[in-house]
């Protein structure tokens, strides 16, 4: 579901138009975007405060075979979150799963790894590296 959530609408609406994988379905909860409240820690580990709010859309569909998929992406794209939905259902079927991994699932992580090395390449160019020497005091 990061994948998902994490990947841009129109590149996740490209590789499922390429995967073309449309399956019947009904919907339980057609897409609809509110609010969600974010939370910290103080410190990383501290007291819990309330960050502020983000934008979110959600779906829930059931497949003709049963299976059930909940898709929830940042923002408010409608579509983003009805292929994030209807491809966790398909996940939930063994006969589709790997279908999915394949088409969908697999390019978006190899493009998520690659922006993360580039990220980190990036950084590590920046990086600067400091050190002391011991004077010696007679």
């Amino acid at each position: 579901m990061s994948l998902f959530a994490k990947a841009a609408e129109d590149r996740l609406a490209e590789l499922w138009q390429a995967a073309a994988m449309a399956p019947d379905f009904t919907w339980l909860r057609r897409p609809e975007s509110g609010a969600v409240m974010l939370r910290g820690l103080a410190g990383g580990q501290g007291a819990p405060f309330n960050l502020g709010e983000m934008t979110v859309t959600r779906a829930s569909v059931r497949l003709a075979g049963g299976q059930v998929g909940h898709g929830y992406v940042a923002g408010r794209s409608k579509r983003k979150a009805e292929i994030a939905a209807l491809c966790d259902a398909l996940m939930q079927d063994p006969a589709a799963a790997p279908a999915v991994e394949a088409a969908i699932l697999g390019p978006l992580a190899r493009e998520a790894e690659a922006a993360a090395a580039k990220r980190a390449a990036k950084a590590a160019a920046t990086k600067v590296e400091f050190f002391t020497m011991q004077r010696g005091e007679d």
